[in-house]
């Protein structure tokens, strides 16, 4: 390795160890419910959706309840990405006509993707359509790695508050 990929690595890591009490600060603030510097805009925004989606950032939850959200919304999740990978052929958005993944790997796909595990058994953009690559799998690599810090930031909770009986809500831990 050369002595500048020794510098990068290192000023990498200084800027993660500059970063780490600010963001792990703010991380705490938002998972707490206290006010941030970007509540005035978020908050409001996230109230409403909420309000849409018939719950409340007030209420927690108990651990089979925040469970049960979590399940339906990956298995929500999961359906949707099986669905455009073996609609392909008939959805926009895919100019190389590329038809339908089998049922087989669009399973394994879509598992792999819900779960942010990322396997990927096919080759990419010769497989895959805009559509599904843009809606189906990008959108995967977000939610997924959201639900996973929410379950994180639940067991926590769920180690702290040994005598309690909620562990937070699951849709305002998600956003």
């Amino acid at each position: 390795m050369t002595i500048y990929g020794w510098i990068q690595i290192l000023l990498y890591c200084g800027i993660l160890l500059l970063l780490v009490k600010p963001l792990g600060g703010y991380m705490f603030r938002v998972f707490n419910g206290d006010r941030t510097l970007l509540s005035p805009i978020i908050v409001p925004i996230e109230r409403g959706l909420y309000r849409l989606a018939g719950t409340s950032d007030r209420e927690e939850q108990h651990w089979a309840v925040y469970t049960t959200g979590m399940l339906l919304f990956n298995l929500a999740g999961f359906l949707v990405l099986y669905a455009l990978q073996r609609l392909q052929g008939a959805l926009p958005y895919n100019p190389a006509g590329m038809t339908a993944v089998e049922p087989g790997l669009a399973f394994n796909t879509a598992a792999s993707f819900v779960t942010n595990t990322n396997w990927q058994n096919y080759g990419g953009e010769s497989t895959m359509s805009y559509l599904v690559q843009m809606a189906g799998l990008t959108v995967q690599n977000f939610v997924s790695a959201a639900t996973g810090i929410a379950i994180a930031v639940a067991l926590i909770r769920g180690f702290a508050r040994a005598s309690g009986k909620s562990i937070g809500n699951f849709w305002v831990d998600l956003t």
